[in-house]
């Protein structure tokens, strides 16, 4: 009986553990539909692109911190085609996806959404809030 409370406590810790290394991976180095972009090539976007749309996908708390300015915030766990409509204009509007960097994967899990849903003009800003932060650019506080 020992053995068998033994063995299962082995095998919940190394669930656990696996769960828990699986959360600390790093993103993918890109997303197929998605055109990746760099802080300052965000910068680019937003002064030759007036329509688009840029979303946060963290959750509400991160972005009451500081957030990219003008970003709307949509926590991945939101993304719905729904809720998409309602903050980006049209399936062809470019709209701009990130979150709190490389280990981060909430714009993964948002752009995939919004490709899914039918969205064409898509990018995403793989170093996120970490790299922002890292030029040294300012976070704005609604």
């Amino acid at each position: 009986m020992n053995l068998a409370r033994i063995l299962s406590a082995v095998i919940v810790t190394f669930f656990l553990s696996a769960t828990a290394l699986a959360g600390k991976k790093e993103v993918p180095p890109s997303i197929e539909g998605t055109i990746k972009v760099s802080a300052e090539e965000v910068i680019e976007l937003a002064e030759s692109k007036p329509d688009l749309v840029i979303v946060d996908a963290r959750k509400p708390s991160d972005y009451q911190k500081g957030h990219l300015e003008g970003a709307v915030n949509l926590p991945n766990t939101e993304t719905t085609p729904e809720s998409l409509a309602k903050v980006v204009g049209g399936k062809a509007t470019p709209v701009l996806f990130y979150c709190n960097g490389i280990k981060c994967g909430r714009s993964v899990d948002a752009s995939r959404k919004a490709l899914a849903a039918g969205y064409t003009n898509i990018y995403w800003f793989r170093g996120g809030v970490e790299e922002w932060q890292a030029k040294g650019y300012p976070l704005a506080k609604d």
